[in-house]
């Protein structure tokens, strides 16, 4: 069953805040959102009577008698999502706190084009509605991860390095004519970085590095995904310095990408007659110490390092996060590290964080989900 959500203005706000677990009591509500106690109560009567909210038991008291607890109706909904990688695609039902009902991973070639890439993913998604979701459940909404740059006005992937055939699609188009419902497209780094943020209680200011096949960067300000007009974070083909030339999938010459992503160390290993398939696969050979892999996951750290050592001192982020496959790799964050707290100003590195990624495997999924709930409300 796919059903839109039912609210309206402040009835959206009080739901998030809600899901998000901001709230638990009308009287939560009402200090949080500046509503009159009698407006809340009138919007939690409508969310209650929609079937999205329930109240129950007893809340956390702030002095006098214990308020009722508000939450979620397990009956609410659930959110659809995917983060779609090179060869991959991990899928989730999400309820619309975020939490994740169900993932799966399922093998994807996103080379064979956006139609195909879709459809398999929208076959995959009433799958599992099917199989794991009850009849009297709705979907409210569905969103996916693309590994390139997302124009965030119209939906559309915006000439990406790996992905034939998907420049200018009209992605959200084609999964609303499949679901009429709330539709969220998003750069897979930047779905990252917004799951991520959730990791971090404290920091308002992040950058989020996904290493993998490919290089991206989601940033949080003040709290809040940092899109710009959609390019934001995209250090990939920001040029580096280089004793030769290499041209990257964008046609430029010495992209960060062109050295340091895992597609480019596969392609150096294969020219130093190690071959690898994955990424995963060149993690394994640093864990088994092959010492070409080492040194070249040491130079892609270093060369990461160099790159980011412009934005710190620029943006000053509370935390530097490393995730994506190829940060398992323990020598690439040693790396950049130590390419960062070299160059960098004192002021800017005295309190910051480099570390490796929290939320784990499930992190743009559950960005994905933040910010669908947010799309949901909204439309």
């Amino acid at each position: 069953m796919k059903q839109r959500l039912p609210v309206q203005g402040a009835q959206g706000d009080l739901l998030r805040l809600v899901a998000t677990g901001g709230a638990e009591s009308r009287a939560d509500l009402a200090r949080l959102s500046g509503l009159a106690a009698s407006s809340v109560s009138l919007r939690v009567e409508e969310l209650i009577e929609a079937g999205l909210l329930v109240e129950e038991g007893s809340g956390t008291s702030r002095g006098g008698r214990r308020p009722r607890r508000l939450c979620l109706s397990p009956t609410a909904g659930v959110l659809a999502v995917a983060d779609l990688g090179a060869h991959h695609a991990r899928l989730g039902l999400l309820d619309l706190s975020g939490a994740p009902l169900v993932v799966e991973e399922v093998p994807c070639e996103i080379a064979e084009g956006p139609e195909a890439t879709l459809d398999l993913l929208s076959d995959a998604f009433d799958r599992l509605l099917a199989e794991r979701v009850p009849p009297s459940v709705p979907l409210r909404g569905v969103g996916t991860g693309v590994p390139g740059p997302v124009d965030p006005a119209t939906l559309r992937v915006v000439t990406p390095s790996r992905m034939p055939g998907w420049n200018d699609f009209p992605v959200a188009d084609h999964l609303r004519a499949r679901y009429d419902l709330p539709v969220l497209v998003e750069n897979d780094a930047n779905l990252m970085a917004a799951g991520e943020a959730r990791s971090w209680p404290g920091c308002d200011n992040l950058m989020v590095l996904k290493v993998g096949t490919g290089i991206g960067c989601g940033v949080i300000v003040n709290g809040r995904l940092h899109r710009g007009r959609g390019a934001a974070g995209d250090i990939s083909h920001v040029r580096v310095s280089s004793d030769s030339s290499v041209i990257c999938a964008c046609g430029h010459p010495d992209c960060l990408e062109a050295y340091a992503s895992g597609a480019a160390l596969s392609a150096a290993l294969a020219d130093a007659g190690v071959e690898v398939q994955h990424t995963s696969g060149i993690v394994d050979l640093v864990n088994d110490a092959v010492p070409e892999a080492t040194s070249m996951v040491r130079n892609a750290g270093r060369r990461i390092g160099e790159v980011l050592t412009v934005l710190v001192n620029f943006f000053n982020p509370d935390v530097v996060v490393v995730g994506g496959s190829l940060s398992a790799a323990e020598p690439l964050i040693t790396s950049i590290r130590a390419a960062v707290y070299e160059r960098c100003l004192p002021l800017a590195t005295r309190d910051l964080e480099i570390a490796p990624a929290r939320a784990g495997r499930d992190a743009a999924l559950l960005g994905a989900g933040s910010l669908l709930l947010d799309a949901a409300v909204a439309s």
